[in-house]
């Protein structure tokens, strides 16, 4: 299994406030829009299948969800 790799950029110091400094940080790293987190409650079991048939494919289930929330609500 493959260790998944982060970028940690510098601490923010006392003159930029936190919010502002995730908010750059997640523009420079990705090149991309901001990106906002998302949670949601589901069954165990649905996890569980959701979980297995990622994993059958090889691909992340963020990934499905996000897919899946575009082709419903289009990309923007």
């Amino acid at each position: 299994m493959s260790a998944k790799k982060i970028q940690i950029g510098s601490r923010p110091t006392g003159k930029v406030a936190v919010d502002e400094w995730v908010k750059n940080r997640e523009s420079a790293l990705t090149g991309k829009e901001t990106t906002k987190r998302l949670t949601i409650d589901v069954p165990e079991s649905l996890h569980r299948n959701i979980k297995m048939q990622c994993a059958a494919r090889g691909t992340k289930i963020a990934d499905e969800v996000r897919e899946i929330l575009l082709q419903k609500y289009g990309n923007v």
